[in-house]
């Protein structure tokens, strides 16, 4: 708990106060070409996205793209096509988390800086609930990919993203060998997977009853103002750079 409340500090030092307004953190779309500035509600999104509609981050084009082989990102699913095409119940999965990423604004705890063309945010080790999470690598396992982690691995030109020349192509099983590494490392560790009874996201939600995931994000929103508003603590500049080097991941600044 200590070495927790310790790294938030740093954390405020170096990047900056952390904010002490719920209402942002519960109210935030990623700096992002294709995001929204804020969440709003849309008359219709498309297909497996509509469960946003009431309150999202994304537009119903953006919607329709995401369900392309090759979508808005210029990301090619079917890199592997000379094995086979992703399969249906795969690319059912992988709709469903693009969805999560463009159209959720329930993410603002997690929030994380990069620099990138098209994107100034991204989100960092959002709590996925495991039975999603063993879904997705149950409907992906025998399909095949050439990298264990998407988001840097490829080399990418104008029509997208491809296989690096030295690597080659195997099941989603034997590059990952199990669920939580799959879920964890194929984006970067833009998720981290719990087990269901703790708070945890899904990447489907019945729109009738409401989005589960707001409260997700209100409880750890609490957490992180909970600590923020601890005593800040003195510590040396040496102290402050070890622990950073150990915790921090390279596309800091949080919040």
């Amino acid at each position: 708990m200590f070495l927790f409340i310790l790294f938030l500090n740093i954390l405020s030092a170096v990047c900056g106060q952390l904010t002490n307004d719920q209402n942002t953190l519960l109210d935030w779309c990623l700096d992002s070409h294709f995001h929204k500035l804020k969440p709003g509600p849309e008359s219709e999104l498309y297909q497996q996205c509509s469960p946003w509609k009431e309150r999202s981050c994304c537009t119903y084009n953006v919607t329709v793209l995401i369900h392309n082989d090759k979508n808005h990102h210029n990301f090619n699913l079917n890199h592997c096509s000379k094995e086979k095409n992703l399969s249906a119940a795969c690319k059912q999965h992988f709709i469903q988390d693009l969805c999560f990423f463009e159209c959720s604004p329930n993410i603002g705890p997690w929030v994380v800086k990069v620099d990138m063309k098209k994107r100034k945010e991204r989100f960092y080790q959002v709590p996925l609930c495991r039975r999603n999470c063993n879904a997705w690598f149950e409907a992906c396992k025998y399909d095949f990919t050439c990298s264990d982690n998407w988001y840097r691995n490829f080399n990418w030109d104008k029509n997208g993203n491809h296989c690096p020349p030295e690597s080659k192509c195997a099941t989603f099983e034997e590059v990952f060998t199990n669920a939580t590494n799959f879920c964890e490392k194929v984006w970067d560790h833009s998720w981290q997977v719990v087990d269901d009874s703790e708070p945890c996201m899904t990447l489907r939600f019945n729109e009738t009853s409401g989005n589960s995931n707001v409260k997700v994000a209100i409880h750890r929103a609490n957490q992180i103002l909970q600590f923020s508003s601890s005593p800040k603590l003195t510590v040396p500049v040496s102290s402050l750079i070890a622990v950073l080097l150990l915790l921090v991941p390279k596309f800091i600044c949080i919040f």
